[in-house]
């Protein structure tokens, strides 16, 4: 049995494509009247609404109907990760994957070093990469990352015909890689959304991306790993499209909207997180100090457009 603790969008679509494979999926939610009417009419209609669970997945509101599971995996939001693990000691011991990105605001560590701090006797490990939750839950093709110290049969177990694992043992890169590109996915935002066009998207993406390398390499990353599915790969992905729930915050920032504070934007979050790392440990960041200065409101928008396109010119 593979247990899933979260019922939100990407957990719930991650329950479907392994129940549609035949997989025995236990999807646990928070609220008990949530996962009665999930049991009633085998639809997630909050957060992944027009999808039928298969009858492979069954709902609970129960930790301790998860404990006899293979593997547990955690789709909950980034900042709520370390609570919810401080408050269930009985998960230690079981495999644990985070499926969720970010840094913790408090800790600035990733889902992964929280997991293996909270829980040293598990089997800590991360699924990240290109991946919207409706794609997934519809059965189209997509490819992710699970970085672990040992994932071989993790890999087979929650690898389907479409939904295709890869390996990697660099936790620290997959982390890194799936944090940071939702800050460059807001800084793209910003641009689209402040009418500054298409070829300015593909600047920041590329100078963006640059950010991350060198962060990542900062932090004691392969460089091969921010080039695959977890980095690149998932830039990508969400520097493009609106279904990005970064981008659409990007693109009010740009606009001067408000924007739906119940909406988990977790690069909010890592862009506070990683810039203040970036300033004690003397690594150069612009954009994602700009993000950060945004989302503060230390910065108007032109201000921060203006500091950006006043840097020295040098070489790539």
């Amino acid at each position: 049995m593979i247990g899933i603790i979260g019922a939100g969008a990407f957990g719930t679509a991650l329950a479907i494509a392994l129940g549609r494979d035949g997989r025995d999926v236990r999807l646990w939610s928070r609220n008990a009247a949530d996962a009665e009417e999930m049991r009633r009419t085998r639809f997630n209609a909050r957060r992944l609404a027009g999808i039928e669970l298969p009858q492979t997945v069954s709902i609970t509101a129960e930790i301790g109907d998860l404990l006899s599971a293979k593997v547990i995996l955690l789709a909950l939001p980034m900042q709520a990760l370390r609570g919810f693990l401080a408050t269930e000691p009985r998960l230690n011991g079981l495999p644990l994957v985070a499926c969720c990105k970010g840094v913790d605001l408090n800790t600035l560590q990733g889902p992964a070093s929280l997991i293996a701090q909270a829980c040293p006797q598990s089997l800590s490990a991360i699924l990240t990469g290109p991946s919207f939750a409706a794609d997934i839950a519809k059965g189209l093709p997509t490819a992710l990352t699970l970085a672990c110290r040992d994932g071989a049969q993790l890999q087979q177990l929650l690898s389907t015909p479409v939904l295709r694992l890869y390996r990697s043992t660099d936790i620290i890169g997959a982390e890194l890689g799936g944090a940071l590109k939702n800050v460059i996915a807001i800084a793209a935002g910003v641009v689209i959304g402040a009418g500054l066009g298409h070829s300015a998207r593909a600047a920041l993406m590329a100078r963006g991306y640059a950010e991350m390398q060198r962060f990542a390499a900062a932090r004691g990353a392969e460089p091969e790993t921010l080039s695959g599915l977890s980095g690149f790969g998932d830039l990508v992905l969400t520097c493009t499209s609106e279904q990005s729930r970064n981008f659409r915050y990007g693109q009010a920032l740009g606009r001067g909207e408000a924007f739906d504070l119940s909406v988990t934007v977790e690069g909010v979050a890592t862009a506070k997180a990683v810039s203040n790392i970036a300033k004690t440990s003397g690594i150069d960041l612009p954009i994602t100090t700009m993000i950060a200065a945004l989302i503060d409101q230390d910065l108007t928008l032109q201000q921060a457009i203006s500091a950006l396109l006043a840097r020295p010119l040098k070489q790539e």
